[in-house]
Formats: structure tokens, sequence, C-alpha cells
């Protein structure tokens, strides 16, 4: 008795797949970023108290004048006020609040796990930092422009009546709303390359506080003359050399500097820990 085997339908046996790498393409890898930064409760809750506390800052302010007009002691401050430097006296609250923002950004994923998995499909690992630090800055600048929209506009009737509504015409306005924004956005990216370079919350945190606020005021007690040329070149005393201050003693430390050396100093805080924390990023395991 024989035994006929069928022969394999050919027709029928899916053909075999070659395998193809992927390679994520940086708008894509921007694109997932900013899905990410967005889908964060503690994003919203950090833009929301950014917000509040910029705006609570300047009305408290700007009521804040009546008491100061009343008393004879300080009855030129109003007069020699800047209105966009009272619109704008609450950025140093919210620097801070948008400092924790993006440390989290990046620290968050490493408590999670969720590091490995991105950069396993990023092996390169740089153009996600890059994408991150993109993303912050452009949820940054949104947030600093709703910040000081808001504040011009529920500060504007305590303003009109001591004459410091902000001119729009004039460039010392937009040199201190552009000065804002942009010094918002160095503290964010800041504490992005800090949270690259420590990747724990806590640690990134509190390094980008202590630097950005708590250090200036603390520095500014030693009376030592190589200490206080430090305080000029830290980041809040740097900023008063380009926004004028405001009044605030802090700020005020920068003085020295030229409104261009405060925004190079600015800066250098940003590049600089992002590029650090990408070379860390590029060399240790996640």
């Amino acid at each position: 008795m024989s035994t006929t085997v069928a022969a394999p339908d050919l027709a029928r046996v899916p053909a075999s797949r070659t395998a193809v790498p992927a390679h994520p393409t940086f708008t894509g890898i921007l694109r997932g970023e900013w899905i990410k930064l967005l889908s964060l409760r503690s994003t919203w809750w950090v833009l929301a108290a950014t917000v509040a506390l910029i705006t609570g800052v300047s009305l408290a302010v700007a009521f804040s004048l009546d008491a100061t007009a009343a008393d004879p002691a300080t009855a030129s401050g109003p007069a020699t006020a800047n209105g966009a430097e009272l619109v704008s006296g609450g950025f140093q609250l919210g620097m801070l609040t948008i400092a924790v923002l993006g440390a989290l950004l990046i620290t968050g994923e490493y408590s999670t796990g969720m590091i490995r998995s991105t950069l396993a499909a990023v092996p390169t690992r740089v153009p996600v930092l890059a994408a991150k630090a993109i993303a912050l800055t452009a949820l940054t600048v949104a947030v600093a422009a709703v910040s000081i929209a808001l504040s011009c506009l529920v500060t504007a009737p305590q303003l009109a009546k001591h004459d410091l509504v902000p001119a729009l015409d004039e460039v010392t306005t937009w040199q201190v709303f552009g000065g804002t924004v942009y010094f918002l956005v160095a503290a964010a990216l800041f504490s992005l390359g800090v949270g690259a370079l420590l990747r724990s919350s806590a640690a990134a945190i509190t390094v980008a506080l202590t630097v950005l606020l708590l250090l200036p005021g603390v520095l500014s007690f030693i009376d030592l003359d190589w200490v206080q040329q430090i305080v000029h070149y830290l980041p809040l005393p740097a900023s008063g050399a380009f926004l004028g201050g405001s009044g605030d003693s802090l700020s005020s430390a920068g003085g020295e500097l030229t409104p261009a050396t405060g925004l190079l100093v600015i800066g250098a805080y940003a590049v600089v820990p992002l590029v650090a924390g990408a070379v860390a990023l590029r060399r240790r395991d996640a």
C-alpha cells in the first residue's frame, strides 16, 4: 500500500519577511516627547502654579503701590517704578516651578524605568535630550507669555491709578517681557540638564532651587569681595543686570554686569548643564 504525501501548496505559504531596522526620525522623537510631556498630570499642575504665582505676585505688587504712595518716606517709589518690571515681578517664583518641571521631565522617566524603553528606541540617546529641551522650551515660552498677558490684564486698573501701565510701544517694556521669558526658559533647561546628570528628582530639584534662588541669598551675607563677585554671576543677580532688578536686593546684585553679560551668563547656565547631561546620557547605562 503506497502512501501519497501531498506537496505543500507554495501559494499558501507566507513568504518570509525581511526585518527592516527602525530608524526613528527626529520629528518622531520630538512628537513622542511632546506627547509624554503633555500627558503628565504634574505638567499641568506645574503650569497652573506658574501662572498663578506670576500673576498673584504681580497683583500683590500692584496693590502695594497705594501703601507706598501714602508713605511720605517712599512717596517717590511709584513715580520711579517701571510698569513692565512690576508686571513681571513674579517671574522669580515662576522660575522655580518651571525648574521643577524641567527636572521631572527626565528624572521621572528614571524613577519609573521608562527611560530604558526610550533609549532602546533611540540608541543614539542625544536626540532624546534635544527633543525634551525643544518641547520644554516651547511649553515654557507659551506659559510665560500667558502669565505676562494675564498679569498685564489683572494689574492694569491698579497700575493706571499710578500711570504705570506698561507702554507696548516702548523698547524697555519688550526688553523686560522678553528677558522674563528668556530667563524662565533658561531655568527650565538648567534643571533639565541637571536632571540628566543626577537622574534623581529630589537631587535635581534641590540643586536647581539652590542655585536659582537660595544660593544668592546665602552668599549675600558673606562679606568677602571674592564671594560677592561670585554672587554677581549667579542666575538671579545676572537676570537683574538685564531686567533692572525690580528693586529686589538679590536681583540688583547683578548691577555690576552689563545687560549683554547678564544674557550670556544666563545662557551659559542653560547650555553647560545640557551639554554635560548629553555627555552623561551618552556614556552611562540607563
